[in-house]
């Protein structure tokens, strides 16, 4: 039986060989327009978690392409960044 983390490493290695782009616009392109994107950069971390932290990215990208702007959408975004951060937090090796 394979383990919770190979199943996800698997997962990750096949979205990034599938991988195509799915939206018009950067993140960093799209940050003069949504300030709360410049949160969603991962390049500054670790490979591990870059790949956790990419997934959010672009549900952000998504949301900011498609959604008009407004407070629940920034609600949104908001609540995706706080899931982002524990998400990457709960990758990070137990002290």
């Amino acid at each position: 039986m394979k383990s919770d983390e190979s199943t996800f490493q698997e997962a990750v290695a096949e979205q990034k060989s599938d991988a195509k782009p799915l939206f018009r616009e950067t993140v960093q392109e799209q940050i003069p327009n949504e300030p709360l994107l410049r949160f969603f950069r991962y390049s500054h971390l670790p490979p591990h978690l870059q790949d956790i932290s990419m997934a959010f990215s672009s549900m952000a990208s998504l949301i900011v392409q498609t959604v008009p702007r407004n407070a629940e959408r920034t609600v949104a975004l908001r609540k995706l960044l706080e899931s982002k951060d524990c998400a990457v937090r709960a990758a990070l090796p137990e002290e």
